[in-house]
């Protein structure tokens, strides 16, 4: 009784979830995809557009504020940008790369959507992205101190340990080259 009971709440919960969604549904997402954001080097932000409704969404409209003008540059692509229509079960990827000007902390909001969800509304729905959050950016100074090479810092080190690896062998050196004539010479005699 106990298994009817349960296949029959099943079958009530998957006839329930089958509804069908007639209109536009936008799920949009922001991404920084750098590991390491660092003051004066490129930042690539992506934004991926994906509609899983049943129809196409119109007249979509994406705008990102976060990125102050005074402390970022846009170096490639737009932080703005308009698409005609987007078909069901598509999606789209927009990227932008800015560059940082200054080092510190930075709140990357949101950015905003609107849409409209069929070709019979003229009404806008509204919608934000997905928010990266509070992000850090490196000077330059600190970056280069912790994933450069060091070549300078590598060579200063050969130079200063030369003297305590090469006295010790210049002082064996002679004296071998000493005992080696003083062996030479017992055995010519």
């Amino acid at each position: 009784m106990l298994r009817i009971l349960a296949g029959v709440l099943c079958l009530l919960l998957v006839h329930a979830a089958e509804e069908e969604v007639t209109e536009a549904r936008l799920l949009v997402q922001k991404r920084i995809l750098n590991k390491f954001l660092v003051e004066g080097k490129d930042i690539i932000v992506d934004y991926n557009i994906y509609n899983v409704g049943g129809s196409a969404a119109l007249d979509i409209k994406l705008s990102d504020n976060s990125f102050n003008p005074a402390y970022f540059e846009v170096t490639s692509g737009l932080l703005s940008f308009k698409l005609n229509r987007l078909a069901p079960g598509s999606n789209v990827t927009h990227t932008v790369v800015i560059r940082p000007l200054t080092f510190g902390y930075f709140n990357f909001t949101s950015a905003d959507v609107s849409y409209r969800t069929s070709e019979d509304s003229q009404e806008l729905q509204f919608a934000h992205t997905a928010e990266p959050g509070q992000g850090g950016i490196m000077p330059v100074r600190d970056f280069d101190r912790k994933f450069s090479p060091h070549v300078t810092d590598w060579l200063a080190f050969a130079i200063m340990t030369l003297p305590s690896l090469g006295i010790p062998f210049v002082l064996w050196f002679n004296s071998k080259s000493k005992y080696e004539n003083i062996v030479k010479q017992f055995k010519k005699h």
